[in-house]
């Protein structure tokens, strides 16, 4: 299996693998986890035990032990770096997008996606390399 060294990188990853118009991996469902604990709101919950600001220890628990499959990161051809994304609502539920919890602050992950072709959001979203467009052209992947 393929070890991620950024966390961030690896969320976006996980966006595409199992947030996407056709998921490969099990969705991973914060709303639901926190159910079973009896708590039926995870925005509230993430509010109310100041949780707003970082990522919530379950989700961080699964998501760091989740393993990607070398053949399921092979299918990665889009990466979006958009503060957006559904992984983030599920990491952290009240985050308002305004700070640097998901920032991307390394791209050595991009060997484990030999396939990689398009980035978006580079300028706008959560990417936080210095020299990132150089980076993406010198591995010909396009960018918005």
């Amino acid at each position: 299996m393929s070890q991620f060294h950024d966390f961030n990188l690896k969320l976006l990853v996980i966006e595409e693998l199992m947030y996407g118009d056709e998921p490969l991996l099990p969705v991973y469902d914060v709303h639901a986890r926190l159910a079973e604990r009896g708590i039926t709101d995870a925005a509230s919950y993430a509010l109310q035990n100041d949780l707003v600001s970082e990522v919530l220890p379950e989700s961080r628990a699964h998501f760091e032990a989740l393993e990607i499959p070398a053949e399921l990161l092979a299918r990665v051809e889009e990466l979006c770096f958009d503060a957006g994304t559904d992984v983030f609502h599920h990491c952290a539920p009240a985050w308002d997008g305004e700070d640097d919890l998901f920032d991307v602050r390394s791209l050595a992950d991009l060997d484990l996606l030999p396939n990689l072709r398009e980035v978006t959001f580079v300028e706008d979203g959560v990417l936080a390399v210095p020299d990132a467009a150089e980076i993406f052209a010198a591995r010909g992947i396009e960018t918005d």
